[in-house]
């Protein structure tokens, strides 16, 4: 099993910047890609940003360009570094785990872009 934590949200102005941190711990060593999805009231979840075992990226169009994806393989985090925010950008931000095809979810975290 894999757990994750999410962290790093919260209330930002539109045009701020905020990087959400994912821990992962447990059987980390079969994680094929983990990525950071949203959701938000009467919406479907969207993925925003994968990053696979290689390194290789894929992020949604509506964030290319403003979020970046990272990881840091010491910390067994995964990170997602969110610069120009809108406020459409607001939902739950949850990250995800690929493990053997079957995901692990976070909790998630609130992000909420306002003025």
């Amino acid at each position: 099993q894999v757990q994750l934590v999410e962290s790093g949200g919260g209330l930002v102005q539109p045009g701020g910047s905020l990087r959400l941190s994912c821990a992962a711990s447990g059987n980390i060593q079969s994680i094929y890609n983990m990525g950071w999805y949203r959701q938000t009231p009467g919406k479907q979840r969207e993925m925003v940003a994968v990053i696979i075992s290689s390194g290789h990226t894929n992020y949604a169009d509506s964030v290319a360009g403003r979020f970046t994806i990272s990881g840091d393989n010491a910390k067994n985090t995964v990170y997602l570094q969110m610069n120009n925010l809108k406020p459409e950008d607001t939902a739950v931000y949850r990250c995800k785990a690929d493990v053997g095809g079957m995901d692990y979810w976070g909790k998630g975290t609130l992000v909420t872009v306002s003025s």
